[in-house]
């Protein structure tokens, strides 16, 4: 009678759980859910009152104009805004991933003078809130020529990424043993080789958990591209779907398309990679 008892608790707590887990499914997968289905549904569908669902037509047309060749102007200029996100993105990944590994490693395994207070000084430049340096920023660009240009969007992202990748991997790096780094400076490694050799190999979930994120901050930032850019030179897609907000009307039909397909270059990055991000962020205990 008792493990039978005993048997019923564990099948109604798994029940439970199951139905739990079932339901924070839909919580988060329903909002994209409606937005798929908004992207192909119909602008009287969208527009209607009561909303009707589900909608009496759904038609991939926006998604052919998006990527058809030649296209409307609004679909062209969208298509632009992708190409550059995905440039600005993957440089700024890149760049600040090297640079930031870099930096991390002597803050973890260096000594230098000033080195908390520069590492502090370093978090404050991450945390001060964009419209604060706005006006000054667009006064030293504007007079160095640098407005609407992807290069420019480059450099104020890493000054938010880079501070980002040294305080995550700095704990990174400090984490794994000592007798590593001793070892293969015996060996007669120099500092860039122990750290190419030994601690990039030990940290490569890490690496690759933060480079995810770094990617994701530059491609939804926002406030940025919008005060830096006004031409399809360097627009980037949140500022595309933006504008399909007019002054008397609003494209739902565009806004909620341009939301599916710029969700599709971080769910299959997080698709790929999701066992580096599982590792990246459960890891930096210690390597001994």
């Amino acid at each position: 009678m008792t493990r039978r008892r005993g048997s019923l608790r564990r099948r109604g707590f798994t029940f439970f759980q199951c139905a739990m887990g079932f339901l924070l499914f839909l919580f988060v997968m329903l909002p994209f859910l409606w937005l798929l289905i908004s992207s192909l549904s119909e602008r009287r569908d969208l527009i209607s009152l009561p909303l009707r669902f589900p909608p009496g037509h759904l038609s991939f047309a926006r998604y052919a104009a998006v990527f058809a060749p030649g296209g409307e102007e609004i679909a062209r200029a969208f298509k632009y805004a992708l190409f550059n996100s995905l440039i600005v993105a993957s440089l700024v990944t890149a760049v600040g991933l090297v640079v930031g590994a870099l930096a991390s490693y002597a803050f973890a395994r260096l000594r230098f003078a000033f080195k908390e207070k520069l590492l502090y000084a370093l978090l404050f430049t991450y945390m001060i809130p964009p419209i604060v340096i706005v006006l000054p920023l667009y006064v030293a660009i504007s007079a160095l020529g640098l407005l609407d240009r992807k290069v420019t969007l480059v450099f104020l992202y890493l000054s938010m990424t880079i501070p980002f990748v040294v305080w995550v991997m700095r704990s990174y790096f400090g984490s794994i043993s000592k007798s590593f780094e001793e070892a293969a400076l015996i060996d007669g490694c120099t500092r860039l080789q122990t750290l190419r050799y030994v601690y990039v190999p030990m940290a490569r979930p890490g690496l690759i958990a933060t480079g995810i994120l770094a990617f994701l901050l530059s491609w939804d930032e926002f406030f940025f591209s919008l005060i830096f850019t006004s031409s399809l030179a360097a627009k980037t897609i949140p500022v595309a779907i933006a504008e399909f907000t007019g002054k008397n009307s609003v494209d739902y039909g565009m806004i909620t398309t341009g939301g599916v397909i710029a969700s599709i270059p971080p769910l299959l990055i997080a698709i790929f990679f999701q066992k580096y991000i599982v590792m990246g962020m459960t890891g930096g205990g210690n390597k001994e």
